[in-house]
């Protein structure tokens, strides 16, 4: 069985701005073939979405429900609901996540 894989429009603005940003600092040939296998890893949690385990700094908190999955260094996180994966975040994951992930999914204002 698939499960429908949807992108909130925070997950969109990120594949943009890492695009953006390796094509600027790499090359457009390189962006592509980043954006390429990060879509790829979220076509695949459509077969076996369990596959990620939670994010550590979340787990610090308690919160369980998003998981991750990598294409390295990048990080995507998503949620299941009912027969849905919807991811949340995608970023690099050397960025401060912490400060991130409070304010993507848990409505830190800072």
């Amino acid at each position: 069985m698939r499960w429908k894989v949807l992108l909130t429009a925070g997950a969109e603005r990120d594949l943009e701005a890492l695009h953006a940003y390796i094509a600027n600092h790499d090359s457009p040939a390189q962006a592509d073939h980043v954006l390429e296998r990060l879509l790829k890893v979220a076509d695949d949690l459509a077969t076996f979405p369990e596959r990620g385990a939670p994010p550590r700094e979340l787990l610090a908190l308690g919160i369980r429900e998003f998981r991750q999955v990598f294409f390295k260094p990048y990080r995507l996180i998503y949620r299941i609901i009912d027969k849905r994966v919807v991811i949340f975040v995608i970023a690099d994951g050397r960025r401060d996540m912490q400060t991130l992930l409070a304010h993507r999914l848990l409505g830190d204002p800072r």
